[in-house]
């Protein structure tokens, strides 16, 4: 009879790493990622002038964070659904940080990046999945996010684009939980646009952020898909315009 061997020792004496040890180490790896640009990212968004540009629909941050105490929201708190589109990450992630919101992440590498940095942030778990791969999971994790009350953001035109142009995604999870949709805005100076497809904007050290809400967006009512692409033009359009605003706010100031 054959020698049993264990998945480790076949492994070990194939010359291949052990599995689990790779697993192990590039969870490690994620891990130290988002602690360190986290925390650069903290130390960047704290040197920003950030103004408010429209009404902000959220209550008044809590006195202790909720990074530091892992405070979830107050029974009967509203969450809100609100819409982004990708290039407003960064600043998005420092501006709504400490508060445990909930967020959509991809199941890719990138996305446990994302995710890792957006834990050290203060934010909930992801709802992983994206309009690609595991749209429906991350559908109903937002949805769950939204009936506890939780506040929810969503990079519309994520995770792949075209920029500037919203999935359907959010016009059904609005449905589905009755929430209106607040579009959300920033522009930034003096600030860099990466090479990426959605041209990430960067606000430099001492910039001026301006975060520019606009008015919600009633949910629609009807599950037809030509009226859910139709409400996604009409939030494209309101995002398209905010940016305006904000970036005009910048250039005549």
């Amino acid at each position: 009879m054959g020698e049993t061997r264990t998945p480790t020792e076949a492994s070990e004496q194939s010359g291949e790493a052990d599995p689990d040890r790779r697993s192990r180490a590039a969870r490690l790896g994620f891990r130290l990622f988002g602690r360190i640009t986290g925390v650069l990212l903290r130390l960047l968004g704290a040197t920003w002038r950030v103004e408010i540009l429209g009404r902000d629909p959220r209550s008044p941050a809590p006195a202790t964070t909720a990074g530091a105490s892992g405070k979830s929201p107050e029974p009967g708190e509203e969450g809100h659904l609100a819409a982004l589109f990708h290039e407003s990450m960064l600043p998005c992630a420092w501006f709504f940080r400490d508060r445990r919101y909930g967020v959509a992440v991809s199941r890719s590498r990138d996305g446990e990046l994302i995710r890792s940095t957006l834990l050290c942030l203060g934010y909930q778990e992801p709802a992983r999945g994206s309009s690609s791969r595991g749209g429906s999971a991350a559908l109903r994790g937002l949805m769950r996010r939204l009936q506890e009350g939780t506040t929810v953001s969503v990079l519309v035109d994520g995770p792949r684009g075209p920029a500037r142009v919203a999935k359907t995604g959010i016009i059904s999870l609005a449905r589905l939980t009755k929430t209106p949709i607040h579009p959300v805005a920033f522009s930034a100076r003096p600030a860099l646009r990466l090479g990426s497809w959605d041209q990430t904007l960067v606000p430099l050290p001492f910039a001026r952020v301006v975060c520019a809400f606009g008015e919600p967006l009633a949910p629609e009512t009807d599950p037809d898909e030509g009226h859910e692409q139709a409400a996604a033009r009409r939030l494209d359009e309101a995002l398209v315009r905010l940016h305006h605003e904000a970036d005009r706010i910048l250039i005549r100031d």
